[in-house]
């Protein structure tokens, strides 16, 4: 019994790990100091900004360009100050789950 307890506790451990290690990306990026999944701070929820880009096939590229060059207007008027600093690959991963959800 205490080997299928243990079992399923790895299991979900595993599947939330890769959500966990997208906000922990999120955090070490300092995304967080203006974001947050479900809550808007400065900047807008990052569920509200998958719900916004929903269903547009430019979404992903759009928001990686968004992202790492900064801007304003869609959200409001403080802008989002660029990200150069964030290595390509971190910015396409975290834009992937916002888009999916940021669960």
């Amino acid at each position: 019994m205490k080997l299928i307890v243990a079992t399923i506790i790895a299991a979900a451990a595993l599947a939330a790990s890769p959500a966990m290690a997208n906000l922990e990306l999120a955090k070490k990026n300092n995304c967080t100091a203006c974001h947050s999944i479900d809550k808007k701070i400065v900047g807008p929820a990052y569920q509200d900004v998958a719900k916004k880009y929903a269903g547009q096939k430019d979404a992903e590229a759009k928001l990686i360009a968004k992202v790492k060059a900064g801007g304003a207007g869609v959200w409001g008027q403080i802008p989002m100050p660029p990200n150069s600093a964030v290595k390509d690959e971190d910015i396409k991963t975290l834009v992937k789950w916002v888009l999916a959800g940021a669960k």
